[in-house]
């Protein structure tokens, strides 16, 4: 058969879809500027600097059951959120990282052609997942700030209207939405799917409330401040019945047994983590202080770990390009809503000293 018979074979609403964009892999930079591995920085994916725990990588390196399907009932890892969480294991559900938890809630909710409200601009999976559902994306712009606009979701449901979705801290711009304001979306009675990825970050969480609420689910990870991004580890916190739903549509096998260690050793080693959490706090500020002395750039305050910036002098397509060959790895964004604009994750002091060298190198070529 040919392409063109394939392609005739696909399901239509997805031949035009386009993918989630991921950030480039530091191998595959090194290879394009030859710079060593070690030597790139790599501030565009809003990993954790520092790595996961010392204990993880100890116990990954004498786990002796590598052979042994995971449980597909998640009955330990379960019990291990509930107490980080203080949430009951009936509430939890964990998955191949957060996102894969999205479109698990979406196929849940989401029939061809029902609404799904989402506060623009935003997490791109969140579009990306609805797509694939065949769902209808109604997009309501966040105002200049990106800040919730409370009263233009809730006018923009309709009887079609299945579930609103919201970054809490927003990304890519770090946008907090406060807890009020998220309790008067749930007291429509709409689902309402809060993902609070960077939570650690923000100090800020409404984990606790899904026991109030029937509507209410809120979506952590381990991936940014447990510094498990390549183990692929999310759990949601979702009403019993959701959660029942969920895990019996689920595939059997969503987590990891090398993902399960190593949230058991994150959470047996927290006085760590937190702490290499409030270092990188303590840098996403001062990074803000930094950015702030370019004149032409715009950062706007953030709650999670990086910084988004409008570009107010020149290309953000260019000055990613710039640092990129400088083997400085940073996100721009030339879409609706984030013209000419970049975020750059909070990493290491000396990642921050050599960025903001490199961008001030970059200020002198584009005021010259």
């Amino acid at each position: 058969m040919s392409e063109e018979g394939i392609a005739r074979l696909i399901r239509p609403s997805l031949v035009a879809v386009g993918g989630y964009v991921a950030g480039k892999p530091r191998e595959t930079l090194a290879e394009e500027v030859e710079i060593p591995v070690e030597g790139i920085i790599k501030l565009n994916s809003n990993e954790n600097p520092y790595g996961c725990s010392p204990r993880v990588n100890q116990a990954l390196s004498t786990y002796p059951y590598f052979n042994i399907y995971p449980d597909a009932k998640q009955t330990e890892l379960r019990k291990l959120l509930q107490g980080y969480t203080g949430v009951g294991a009936e509430h939890i559900v964990a998955g191949n990282g957060s996102d894969q938890l999205i479109d698990l809630v979406l196929h849940l909710f989401v029939a061809p052609g029902d609404e799904v409200i989402n506060c623009v601009p935003t997490f791109d999976i969140f579009r990306f997942s609805t797509q694939m559902c065949n769902g209808k994306l109604v997009e309501v712009p966040r105002d200049e700030n990106y800040t919730v606009d409370v009263s233009a979701v809730k006018r923009a449901i309709t009887k079609k209207t299945k579930i609103i979705l919201l970054a809490n801290p927003n990304n890519p711009t770090g946008t907090l939405t406060p807890q009020k304001d998220i309790l008067e979306l749930v007291d429509t009675g709409v689902p309402v799917l809060a993902d609070e990825a960077y939570a650690e970050f923000s100090g800020e969480t409404v984990t606790r409330l899904v026991t109030q609420y029937k509507n209410l689910m809120v979506l952590r990870t381990f991936s940014k401040w447990a510094g498990l991004a390549g183990l692929r580890i999310g759990f949601g916190i979702f009403p019993p019945k959701i959660a029942e739903y969920l895990l019996r549509i689920k595939l059997p096998f969503t987590t990891n047994v090398a993902a399960v260690v190593a949230v058991r050793e994150s959470l047996a080693d927290l006085d760590y983590l937190l702490d290499r959490v409030r270092a990188i706090v303590a840098e996403r500020e001062r990074l803000f202080g930094e950015l702030n002395k370019l004149k032409w750039l715009k950062p706007f305050p953030s709650q999670a770990n990086f910084i988004f910036c409008h570009v107010l002098k020149g290309k953000a397509s260019e000055i990613q390009q710039e640092l990129q060959n400088k083997g400085i790895l940073v996100r721009y964004f030339d879409l609706p809503l984030l013209r000419n604009s970049i975020r750059i994750t909070a990493g290491k002091p000396e990642h921050t000293d050599a960025l903001i060298k490199a961008l001030r190198e970059l200020g002198g070529e584009i005021d010259g």
